[in-house]
């Protein structure tokens, strides 16, 4: 796995974040936590593109950075359970605001996403 060697730039309120919550997974399981879903099994049916093994990553540098506890219950086969900090409770607000802003501009957001993929799709026709 990735380590980073050099110390990221943590100027700013939007460096912090963006170290914080860097990751293509890590709002959604902050998001479905928050919902009641606090088995890593349920965390992977929400999110069935993502490997178990990224999921993992990502929840422990959930818990590195504060946001989630991570309970093991001692019983056979183990049971673990995530939840949300009061640190992590306070993301969600901002994460249904960007949510909420998504959702609001879905049409256009598609249509620029799209638009990306095919200009790709066409240079690599170009190229052939």
């Amino acid at each position: 796995m990735y380590e980073r060697k050099t110390i990221p730039n943590l100027n700013c309120g939007l460096d912090l974040i963006g170290e914080v919550l860097y990751g293509k997974w890590k709002i959604r399981l902050l998001w479905f936590i928050n919902d009641g879903h606090k088995r890593p099994s349920q965390l992977q049916r929400k999110i069935p593109d993502a490997s178990r093994r990224v999921l993992n990553i990502q929840l422990n540098e959930l818990e590195q950075h504060e946001l989630v506890v991570k309970k093991i219950y001692p019983v056979v086969p183990p049971k673990v359970e995530y939840s949300l900090t009061e640190f992590g409770e306070s993301l969600i607000p901002v994460i249904g605001a960007l949510g909420s802003w998504g959702d609001g501009n879905q049409e256009r957001l598609r249509k620029v996403i799209i638009k990306k993929f095919e200009s790709a799709a066409d240079l690599e026709e170009n190229q052939e």
